[in-house]
């Protein structure tokens, strides 16, 4: 079984447009793509990193994350982000997708194979952490069959289907068989934000990388749910932001 990770990527972001190209830590050199890269491959499931962006000319500095990290990459639609995948996965010719976004960059290799695991384990079509929110935005994983991604680009008409690649098969689930997965006790965090859609997440991320990448470049969900217990006020940087809504 060939697993592949498939990371959607686009320069043009509505709200912090460029956000993915920025440092992380400040100074470093170091992009939120890179990070998110870097994570995906010590995960011990995943065969294949395929960064899927756009066909504009401002995706060619994603691209150029990609080949310096030594990871596959596709280019389509920037709107259709559900062709673009499948079209990766496709040309890619993998069994089963994890779904990770580019602005995720604390995402935890333990807690994606974790998802992968029980996919597996109960036969699935479509498993994921965000069903109910119990971890910390930012960690979120989906896992779905190659065959269930070619129906969905079959069979998906509305426009946020298409931009948002799972709300068809979230919103179908006599169609599908889903499974949710939970955070443990230790993990559980719903509070937490820390995914980049804003200057004010961005702050955070930095915050939380300056307490925790010295000490281990690769820190946990573990690390990061103690960092919180341990400085609550972290949570105050960004408690303003609203999440967007998906919708048509």
């Amino acid at each position: 079984m060939k697993i592949g990770a498939i990371v959607q990527a686009r320069y043009s972001s509505t709200r912090l447009p460029g956000k993915i190209l920025k440092e992380l830590p400040s100074g470093s050199g170091i992009t939120v793509l890179d990070q998110v890269i870097r994570r995906l491959k010590r995960s011990k499931k995943i065969n294949e990193i395929i960064v899927s962006t756009s066909l504009e000319k401002s995706a060619d500095r994603i691209l150029a994350v990609a080949k310096r990290e030594g990871v596959g990459y596709f280019r389509g639609s920037k709107e259709n982000v559900l062709s673009r995948y499948y079209l990766s996965a496709k040309r890619n010719n993998l069994d089963l997708i994890v779904r990770i976004c580019s602005d995720c960059p604390c995402i935890d290799p333990g807690v994606i194979d974790s998802v992968i695991e029980k996919h597996i384990k109960k036969n699935a079509d479509y498993t994921s952490n965000t069903l109910e929110r119990t971890y910390p935005r930012g960690l979120d994983t989906e896992v779905f069959n190659f065959d269930i991604l070619e129906k969905t680009y079959k069979n998906a008409k509305k426009k946020y289907e298409k931009e948002h690649v799972t709300p068809y098969i979230c919103e179908n689930p006599t169609l599908f068989k889903i499974s949710p997965v939970t955070a443990p006790k230790k993990l559980y965090g719903p509070d937490i934000r820390i995914t980049l859609d804003t200057n004010e997440d961005y702050a955070l991320l930095c915050a939380v990388y300056s307490f925790l990448y010295t000490r281990n470049k690769y820190f946990t969900a573990s690390d990061i749910i103690r960092l919180f217990k341990k400085k609550p006020w972290l949570k105050l940087i960004n408690k303003n932001v609203i999440q967007k809504k998906v919708s048509d």
